[in-house]
């Protein structure tokens, strides 16, 4: 993810200081899209593994 997220960055300064051609701005798109599907499956993979004190409590209880 480093290296989509590095591409995307030098793509945004490239963006703010020249512009962008046409196949940068799709590149730039489909990295974002990329970046945000990885993003949100890392962090429904946390909240998954959460476990909660109670639950925790309950089980050890018995």
């Amino acid at each position: 993810m480093g290296k989509l997220l590095d591409r995307i960055n030098e793509l945004s300064r490239k963006q703010n200081s020249v512009g962008l051609t046409d196949e940068e701005l799709t590149e730039r798109d489909e990295l974002r899209k990329k970046y945000l599907a990885q993003f949100r499956r890392n962090f429904k993979d946390q909240l998954d593994n959460i476990k909660w004190a109670d639950e925790e409590e309950d089980t050890t209880k018995h």
